[in-house]
């Protein structure tokens, strides 16, 4: 593709123009091409004359929730990471000039991986013994992601460390009830649960937000080459993280909740849940004995966001209708497993 040619997304000319400018390492011409995936912030790969690939973020197109896609911020925590042993994608550059592509972007190194999104692709390019080790490579990073002290990189700003949990309740409460597309009473159920049983916060780290297979490049020799996905990441409660990959990190066998969510481990190979736990907990020292609530309060949050990703679709603001059909089964399914993980607690 020429860098004539039209890209969703992409003004050619003026984004080639600013990489001349702040990726000097680029030589135009330059091709763009959306990465398929994701409903939220949009992914381009970005490939030289030279053959050199980049990747450039930009929010969806049309109107957004400001916060929730907030380029500099995610460049921001991306750089700050790239100093430590957590792997992520280099930061190259970050253009807040809304005049040159119509919003923020910024550019980042490409990384070589699979982005394991579901077992079929999990069981074709690792191994089962490389899965062994692939699970552990992921344990370890998400103990070191919390082992970073957020003041000493950088990111001490980047949000307030007390009262997570009830600062996301509040937040994903008001997020359902500006998106819902019809009533569920199981969400205003397992909110109440949240706030009555909410376990009290020890100490606070960085919080991923997105943490799972599906968001990472893993090589076929068992090992996360970068984590992706930075865009909900905050400070605050560790356990959330861990709440959150319990629920995608389905054992063989295993129906996942939620109709359209498909975890890459059912494959098997990988640690088993408690196994992942155990490891988390000998590497942390946290105390992991109510992930229950973590579980059901993640269940409950992806719901939320799927919703709203739904209702843009019914808006039309992100292209093609979809399977909306899909998406509010999803929604119904993630928000009764929540109400199952919080009865599971007794």
């Amino acid at each position: 593709m020429s860098q004539h040619e039209t890209v969703k997304g992409i003004d050619a000319s003026a984004v080639t123009a600013w990489f001349a400018e702040h990726v000097p390492e680029a030589k135009p011409p330059l091709s763009f091409a959306l990465i398929t995936g994701g409903h939220s912030n949009l992914t381009y790969r970005v490939e030289d004359s030279k053959g050199q690939r980049f990747v450039l973020r930009r929010p969806p197109l049309g109107a957004v929730i400001a916060t929730a896609h907030d380029m500099g911020r995610e460049h921001k925590i991306i750089a700050a990471v790239g100093q430590t042993e957590v792997p992520v994608p280099p930061a190259l550059g970050l253009c807040e000039d809304e005049s040159v592509n119509g919003a923020p972007f910024y550019v980042m190194g490409f990384v070589d991986g699979h982005v394991l999104t579901d077992s079929k692709i999990t069981s074709e390019v690792i191994d089962v013994p490389a899965r062994a080790r692939l699970g552990a490579h992921v344990i370890e990073v998400l103990a070191d992601l919390h082992a970073l002290d957020p003041d000493a990189i950088g990111l001490g700003d980047l949000g307030r460390k007390e009262s997570y949990l009830a600062r996301q309740i509040k937040r994903w409460s008001t997020q359902w009830e500006k998106t819902k597309t019809r009533e569920l009473p199981a969400m205003e159920e397992v909110a109440a649960g949240l706030n009555e049983r909410m376990p009290v916060q020890i100490g606070a780290s960085i919080v991923h937000g997105d943490y799972r297979l599906g968001n990472m490049l893993s090589l076929s020799e068992g090992r996360v080459a970068a984590v992706l996905d930075w865009e909900l990441c905050t400070l605050g409660d560790p356990l959330a993280d861990i709440g959150y990959i319990m629920n995608n990190w389905a054992e063989p066998g295993e129906a996942v909740a939620g109709a359209a969510a498909v975890s890459p481990t059912v494959c098997g190979g990988f640690p088993t849940r408690a196994e992942f736990l155990a490891r988390y907990a000998e590497r942390t020292g946290r105390d992991v004995s109510q992930v229950n609530y973590y579980r059901a309060f993640q269940y409950w949050r992806l719901a939320s966001i799927v919703e709203g990703v739904l209702a843009r679709y019914l808006k039309g603001v992100m292209g093609n209708a979809g399977d909306t059909d899909a998406f509010r089964a999803q929604v119904d399914g993630l928000a009764q497993a929540a109400v199952t993980q919080l009865r599971e607690l007794g």
